[in-house]
């Protein structure tokens, strides 16, 4: 319905001439393209909705997306003028009634070509950006820096570089070249540490084999640590001890130390720093409660500096801050930003902050930090736009 209602309304503005003999055709069989993209997406997906993607699902899930949103933009715009012209001509046939003078030659408005183009302009808007965020957004890695400031920072640590980065989703990736080119940058950046904060895979931990030497290539001076995310635990598996020992071999195998409700401590010059890492916990009864901060933080001084891996922000305000746990800095991913928004200097928005209070970047309470990554690669949408794909730079200073 939505297809007919766009067809006709384009079809009104296009006029007489050899365009109005074209426009069908190029209409039919880019509207065919998406509908047998939709079939074979469909087809594809029989196993479930994620798992390792290919360069053509990627493409065929792009247009579907990108095909109906802008579709429906302009059917939803168009909507609006129909109304419109349906109530004149209800205003219109009504009056005739009660006026044998008023006979107007027809009761509904014809659509002013003004709108029904601008509303096209309007609907071109989103088939644009989509069109960009999965050819080139997708892969357009940025770099946020930040720096922060500890009093119980041991003065050793000055200057300490952390890499941050969140959500790989290795079987959504379709091009090791430009993943590369991000793994590039973040060996750029010199990290004395560089943490992963989960969601590795999309369903199976096989999906991170084609890639495993390409993030082998990630570089930190003092050490490399991962935890898992919630995708990180829907594998198919029977015996759940023998896929996670697989699984944590692959992130050995990228130099990856894995903390599953474990920690690790750091000695320079005679102090010393905490890295603490938790399995996934997230609220509602969607997401695995796995991590357990008392394990985790067994051995570690309250009045030391520790940084904690937590996959799901939520886990900061229910459990970090509520139980009062002493974590100096949280680092946390699984909100992707939605892959979806507007960042701009000063000002940010994406629907993920209606899902979750802490979203993306930074936030403080009781002396305390989160950071929330909006993620290394993408999920379900094979594209970003606006909230490009980020790896998180952060300097810690002795206060």
């Amino acid at each position: 319905m939505i297809d007919l209602y766009t067809f006709y309304g384009m079809k009104s503005i296009i006029g007489q001439g050899k365009s109005s003999r074209i426009f069908p055709w190029v209409y039919g069989v880019v509207s065919m393209i998406g509908y047998i993209s939709l079939f074979n997406l469909l087809w594809s997906m029989q196993s479930g909705p994620f798992g390792t993607r290919t360069p053509m699902v990627n493409l065929m899930i792009g247009l579907v997306f990108t095909l109906f949103v802008s579709k429906f933009v302009f059917s939803a715009f168009m909507g609006i003028q129909d109304l419109g012209r349906f109530i004149a001509g209800i205003f219109n046939y009504s009056r005739a009634q009660i006026s044998d003078t008023y006979a107007p030659d027809q009761f509904f408005p014809s659509r002013r070509k003004f709108l029904t183009t601008a509303t096209t302009m309007i609907a071109a808007i989103p088939f644009f950006t989509m069109l960009y965020g999965i050819t080139r957004g997708k892969y357009r890695y940025t770099v946020e820096r930040i720096s922060l400031a500890f009093g119980n920072l041991p003065k050793a640590f000055d200057g300490l570089k952390v890499v941050q980065i969140s959500d790989v989703h290795a079987g959504s990736f379709d091009s090791p070249e430009r993943v590369k080119e991000g793994i590039d940058m973040i060996n750029a950046l010199d990290p004395d540490i560089v943490c992963f904060t989960g969601d590795l895979v999309n369903k199976e931990k096989d999906e991170i084999d084609p890639y495993i030497e390409i993030f082998a290539g990630i570089k930190a001076k003092i050490g490399k640590y991962a935890i898992y995310g919630n995708h990180d635990y829907y594998g198919t598996f029977t015996d759940e001890n023998a896929y996670f020992k697989a699984f944590g071999e692959k992130f050995k195998a990228m130099g990856f130390d894995i903390l599953a409700n474990e920690n690790r401590q750091i000695e320079r010059d005679g102090t010393k720093i905490h890295i603490v890492g938790v399995e996934n916990w997230g609220a509602g009864r969607w997401f695995p409660k796995r991590g357990n901060l008392d394990l985790a933080t067994q051995g570690v001084p309250s009045e030391d500096f520790s940084i904690l891996l937590s996959h799901d922000p939520t886990h900061w305000d229910e459990k970090v801050l509520a139980d009062d746990v002493p974590m100096d800095l949280t680092l946390s991913g699984h909100t992707h930003g939605f892959q979806f928004g507007l960042k701009v200097p000063g000002y940010s928005w994406s629907p993920a902050k209606y899902r979750y209070p802490r979203w993306m970047g930074i936030y403080k309470e009781k002396d305390r930090y989160l950071y929330v990554n909006r993620g290394f690669g993408f999920l379900g949408f094979p594209g970003r736009i606006g909230m490009w794909p980020e790896i998180t730079c952060i300097e810690l200073k002795t206060a």
